[in-house]
């Protein structure tokens, strides 16, 4: 007999729904995570009094009222709204692409003049685009994709935008208003007491085991479940077999700083190629604090290598079909569900990996 329903291995979003959802239907879950805290890449430190976010800005919003309305079971949220801003070399722009934006970039003040500006732009590129800087011009024009696209986007891959293909920019939101929302969700805003009062909900009941590798211990982990809730990579699972799987990885520098308001918005992105940080994030504006101090997080994209952090699926057609013959291993697991960004391999959003998990749930658990 063993002892658990569920082993989940990684303790992120997914497996935190599954495992809550699992222990409202009366099953005994055991969370084995790699790291020293249980919450993945949402989990929030305490530092001077405020709600830091361990591995970068996690801002929620949805449409899907399902998934708004369970968050909303787990905590209370407030009213934050994304609206960061880029600083081109000193120069501050509205994200995303709206009439602040074009009116701080050309000096136009109507939505006519906005689009006869970008459209004059978009005609540099002719026939198909051939890589990521002619399809970014094509949508918006050579000058936002100069000062706003180019160095971010270099950065965040690694390589540079002639040398990236074109349908990583199927297309860039445009607005012909003064609006600085950079979501367009029904619902948005930040748990009040950081994401962490929402983990230690989703873990409740649940036993722990942290600083632990499954894989490395796997076949004492599956001896004591029924069924695998596995949230890792999918190639590690496998031990590579086909080759691997490309990720992004994200080095994070945070500090404290003497000031109750370092740079007036939660989130900065830095859209020059010089500077080496895509963007910072000065956490206290998610909740509004008002604390005498504040903390920075710088963060860094790297080329991801094996015992990094891997952050973002590198979602381009090699990728992809190596992923679909994991894909097909993973379907030939018997008791083993693959789920959340590294195990389906996938760029998920938040309201996505719980959408996912809920299904999943529904699915086993009929829930």
């Amino acid at each position: 007999m063993k002892k658990y329903d569920y082993v989940l291995a990684g303790s992120g979003l997914y497996s935190g729904v599954f495992a809550y959802l699992a222990g409202k239907k009366g099953k005994k879950c055991l969370v084995v995570e790699k790291r020293d805290h249980i919450g993945g890449n949402i989990y929030c430190e305490d530092v001077e009094g405020i709600h830091v976010h361990r591995y970068g800005a996690h801002i929620f919003h949805t449409s899907n009222r399902e998934v708004w309305k369970f968050v909303n079971e787990l905590a209370e949220f407030n009213r934050y709204t994304n609206s960061p801003v880029a600083n081109y070399k000193g120069e501050m722009y509205n994200m995303p692409f709206n009439m602040n934006t074009f009116s701080r970039m050309w000096g136009v003040s109507t939505p006519a003049e906005a689009k006869k500006k970008i459209e004059e732009q978009k005609a540099s590129v002719k026939g198909e685009p051939k890589n990521l800087e002619e399809q970014a011009i094509s949508l918006v024009g050579m000058d936002l994709y100069q000062k706003l696209i180019k160095g971010y986007t270099e950065k965040q891959w690694g390589r540079d935008c002639k040398d990236l293909p074109s349908f990583i920019i199927k297309r860039i939101p445009v607005r012909f208003t003064y609006d600085n929302n950079y979501f367009n969700d029904l619902f948005q805003g930040i748990p009040v007491g950081g994401y962490n009062v929402i983990i230690d909900k989703l873990f409740e009941g649940c036993d722990i085991e942290t600083g632990v590798d499954y894989l490395e211990n796997k076949e004492r982990y599956d001896g004591l479940g029924d069924t695998v809730v596995y949230t890792g990579t999918i190639d590690a699972y496998f031990g590579y077999r086909y080759g691997k799987l490309e990720y992004r990885s994200l080095r994070f520098e945070s500090e404290t700083v003497d000031t109750d308001n370092y740079q007036g918005v939660a989130v900065v992105n830095y859209t020059d190629r010089e500077t080496p940080y895509t963007r910072i994030i000065e956490h206290k504006h998610f909740e509004f604090g008002t604390q005498p101090k504040s903390v920075i997080t710088r963060e860094y994209p790297v080329t991801w290598s094996e015992g990094m952090e891997p952050y973002y699926p590198v979602n381009d057609e090699k990728n992809q079909e190596l992923f679909q013959k994991y894909a097909v291993l993973a379907d030939g697991e018997k008791n083993v569900i693959f789920g959340g960004r590294l195990g389906e391999y996938k760029y998920y959003d938040m309201d996505k990996v719980i959408e996912s998990a809920m299904k999943k749930a529904g699915e086993v658990l009929g829930v």
